[in-house]
């Protein structure tokens, strides 16, 4: 195959087979007492591809995975990138008839997944009849384990532009069926090259692997520091008291969170937290949702003189934004410059680019976008411009030195008596008071306005649901048509897989409080 212009195409495996060669014995992967040197994920994952070739799977072929955050997902990947084939990675708290969905629009001719997980593919594997390579902890006869062990382990090395997907990422479905993002080697090669540099992760460095891999911010960064030549080590699964028993064990230096779980660190109280040695922990940057000011603040406070980062983008655009840590105090509520190799607009209902402080849809043209949706080229064009700028819906404003601050999602706007009124807002004041956790705003349908702003509010436990008092909060720092109209409480807020809340999950309980 003749070799492109400008040199050897990027791919996601090339970190892994170099760092074989530079520092072969260099633990790569931890998962509690078990771990992966760059010699043997190299040597596993070549094995994988030749398994899957050998069976009969074609380059560009889609293979899906379903697995939990376990030693084996950066072989996987790996693995399949050196066969040429496309990863879907499937989350394992799907429904079986949304596993069945993703895996028949994707055309998926392979499963590797977790033995525990089995019941969610179980349908579509019976009735499309599916090859599975069933991964187990240490269980002979689990096929994953034995299908390696009999496989050539010399590198197929098969050829792949770097344009191709690596993957074909679902979005969560929050708006309606969910649609495979398509993305390429080069987007992530590129993502991985800049969060090391941005988030210190790589050569010589270990990072904890915290946000759920099969989703894409999750796999970006706990692949990334692997890619790099670092070492990744894993949490199965999101628990605040497992996390700094891992960064203490693991002497983790960077991490990746969500605001969830520094609400969940939180809750712990600063006693739990500080008996433990976090002194390794240098990196913190979070993604996923907006990081409420108040919880900013907690996270400053408790971590001091650690490089702390919030980062903005989407499953479509990757990273769009980053407040770096010379502003995070200076810049409350906003998410950042532009990112490496990113451009942005900022643009009214008519396309034409807004001024300073005022509200406009966001727009980014990159090297991390996609290529498109899946067999959807109608959505595609929904959020693509003619030379190249994508929307993920979000409202923004961009200040006079050029700070960005989330608005609101366009989706999520509501339109009362004619006025926007941007949820955001309304729950960042919320976020003042002391006895809220967290809450979401919606709109509800109103005959007089054509929709009234609503609150579900999540409170510490022990307190009550003080309307008057927020109501209160609200008018101090709050136009009167933006308060609240009715206020429901919640035990918990409904969340996709990537932490985000499902707001067309919220419902009116049968009776207010």
């Amino acid at each position: 195959m003749p070799i492109a212009p400008g040199g050897a195409p990027l791919s996601i495996v090339a970190g892994i087979r170099e760092f074989a060669h530079a520092t072969p014995d260099r633990v790569a992967v931890i998962d509690g007492d078990r771990t992966l040197t760059f010699a043997a994920l190299d040597e596993r994952a070549s094995r994988l591809a030749n398994h899957l070739l050998d069976a009969g799977l074609r380059p560009q072929e889609r293979v899906a995975v379903l697995l939990g955050n376990r030693l084996e997902y950066p072989e996987v990947a790996a693995g399949l990138a050196k066969a040429g084939l496309v990863m879907v990675p499937l989350n394992p708290r799907l429904t079986p008839a949304e596993a069945t969905y993703i895996v028949e629009h994707s055309g998926a001719k392979a499963v590797v997944l977790d033995r525990a997980l089995t019941s969610i593919v179980a349908p579509v594997v019976a009735e499309r009849r599916l090859a599975c390579l069933v991964v187990d902890d240490g269980t002979p006869g689990a096929g994953y384990e034995e299908a390696l062990a009999v496989a050539d382990s010399g590198d197929p090395e098969v050829a792949t532009s770097e344009h191709d997907p690596f993957c074909i990422t679902y979005t969560s479905g929050t708006t309606g069926r969910p649609k495979g993002v398509l993305i390429s080697h080069r987007s992530r090669v590129l993502t991985f090259s800049m969060s090391a540099l941005e988030w210190n992760l790589g050569n010589g460095r270990v990072s904890a692997a915290v946000g759920p891999m099969y989703h894409g911010a999750g796999f970006a960064f706990g692949y990334a520091p692997v890619y790099t030549g670092g070492t990744v080590t894993m949490l199965r699964k999101w628990d605040p008291v497992g996390f700094l028993d891992l960064v203490e064990r693991d002497r983790v230096q960077s991490t990746f969170l969500i605001p969830t779980m520094a609400m969940g660190l939180r809750a712990l109280g600063a006693e739990e937290i500080a008996r433990r040695d976090l002194t390794s922990l240098d990196t913190l940057y979070f993604n996923a949702a907006a990081l409420p000011w108040e919880l900013k603040q907690w996270v400053l406070d408790t971590f001091p003189g650690r490089d702390v980062h919030e980062l903005y983008g989407s499953t479509e655009s990757g990273i769009i934004t980053n407040l770096r840590p010379a502003h995070m105090r200076s810049k409350p509520g906003s998410v950042g410059h532009p990112w490496f190799h990113t451009e942005v607009r900022v643009v009214d209902e008519q396309g034409a680019e807004v001024g300073p402080g005022q509200p406009g849809e966001l727009f980014s043209r990159s090297p991390y976008l996609m290529n498109g949706y899946l067999d959807d080229p109608e959505a595609t064009a929904a959020c693509t411009t003619e030379d190249g700028f994508v929307t993920c819906g979000d409202i923004v404003v961009r200040d006079k030195d050029g700070f960005i601050s989330i608005v609101d999602r366009k989706k999520d706007l509501i339109i009362s008596g004619g006025t926007n009124v941007y949820p955001r807002e309304i729950e960042e004041v919320l976020a003042r008071h002391p006895s809220v956790v967290e809450s979401a705003v919606v709109g509800e349908p109103d005959d007089t306005w054509g929709e009234t702003v609503v609150a579900h509010v999540v409170v510490r436990e022990g307190h009550q649901l003080d309307i008057a008092a927020l109501e209160r909060l609200c008018r101090d720092h709050l136009a009167g048509f933006k308060v609240p109209r009715r206020w429901y409480r919640i035990e918990a807020l409904p969340r996709n897989a990537g932490g985000k809340v499902s707001k067309r999950d919220l419902r009116a309980p049968v009776a207010t409080p």
